[in-house]
């Protein structure tokens, strides 16, 4: 199947700038740091933003392999650690001696097989279940327990994007379906709009990131409901870097304008087929209109007398609303005479008051006049 051709908003120069800018800000930031004992390949990531949340049948375990042309582990050159679980359940048919023995015919780079009964009990505390996902690079689970896996595996393996990848080994080819997950990135569709996936690794060279990155978003492009139209955006970014833009739709406005136009054409439609009922009203219908005159005006006058019943009615609540307004008015009016009166008195008898104290103050200034 070809590629589809992406929109006129992305283009392959945007992804090496991003790139570029990314690895610069790393190599900055190594130099204000201190060195450290062991080296850390960080991860590059993509962050993908659809239009709309994926539908309810989207799994959180299964995801989609989109081949690399640059693997991010590659079991010939490097010796990563990848851990196998399978199934020892009776109808399974498969333990971990038969498991070891194709495992060693067929050189297939697995260096821990972990039976589902013995994840159940040895690894139920969190330290456990946090050493298991800090002590190898891959996982790899049997198709049939992948439904158990969430709650045996806790959000460790979530937070660090180490959800073991289904194999099938009901069937013999152990080894295809292994290198075909290490060469390629996996993305998980979640039950929102964003999701996040590795495609590059900071060792690599700039031009061996940049084409992982173009082959990553040309095969999202293929999976996603509705192809490009689905997505609202890409972002490239390290663990601790802002996240770069690579690609960012156009805000969909024709809906709004097929709105609109098909609305005035309603109206435009509306108004040709009144003109054309106003004809054959008066080419038609000439001699009708005699015959109907009568049962017009009796029609006309009973309207009439429901619209003056509804004015009355209309004039008697308008009548009764005034009246009660100005008996509120009338009470309020009462209110603030009453209390001017009462101010009134008060300042009198403060008045008597002060009169009474100043003659008192002058007869006792007579008595001990006299009395000297």
């Amino acid at each position: 199947m070809a590629a589809l051709p992406p929109p006129s908003g992305f283009s392959p120069k945007f992804v090496d700038k991003a790139v570029n800018a990314l690895l610069k800000w790393r190599s900055s930031k190594l130099n204000t740091q201190k060195p450290q004992l062991l080296e850390h390949d960080e991860f590059v990531y993509l962050i993908l933003t659809l239009k709309k949340i994926p539908h309810k049948g989207v799994s959180r375990i299964n995801a989609h392999k989109i081949p690399l042309p640059y693997p991010l582990t590659n079991p010939l050159t490097e010796a990563p650690e990848l851990c196998l679980i399978i199934d020892d359940r009776p109808k399974s048919g498969l333990n971990k001696d038969a498991a070891k023995k194709k495992i060693q015919n067929d050189n297939i780079p697995i260096s821990k097989i972990i039976k589902i009964s013995k994840l159940k009990t040895d690894y139920r505390p969190f330290e456990a279940k946090r050493k298991l996902c800090d002590s190898y690079d891959m996982f790899f689970a049997d198709k049939r327990v992948v439904p158990l896996l969430p709650k045996m595996l806790g959000k460790q393996f979530f937070k660090k994007k180490k959800i073991p990848m289904t194999v099938d080994l009901k069937h013999s080819n152990w080894k295809e379906q292994i290198d075909k997950a290490c060469g390629s990135a996996l993305l998980f569709l979640r039950t929102g709009t964003c999701s996040v996936m590795k495609v590059g690794r900071v060792s690599m060279s700039r031009e061996e990131i940049s084409k992982n990155v173009m082959a990553a978003i040309n095969g999202i492009a293929e999976i996603v409901p509705r192809k490009w139209g689905g997505i609202r955006s890409f972002h490239l970014k390290l663990l601790d870097s802002l996240a770069l833009p690579v690609y960012q739709a156009v805000p969909d406005l024709k809906l709004k304008i097929d709105g609109g136009a098909k609305e005035q054409e309603e109206v435009e439609e509306e108004e040709e087929n009144k003109v054309v009922d106003e004809g054959e009203l008066g080419s038609g219908f000439e001699g009708d209109i005699d015959n109907h005159a009568a049962d017009d005006v009796e029609n006309g006058s009973d309207e009439l007398l429901n619209k003056k019943r509804k004015m009355g009615d209309n004039k008697g609540k308008g009548e009764k609303n005034v009246a009660k307004l100005k008996k509120e008015d009338g009470f309020k009016q009462k209110k603030a005479n009453n209390e001017d009166v009462t101010v009134q008195k008060k300042l009198k008898k403060n008045a008597l008051a002060l009169e009474s104290g100043e003659m008192q103050v002058k007869h006792n200034k007579k008595k001990k006049r006299l009395a000297a």
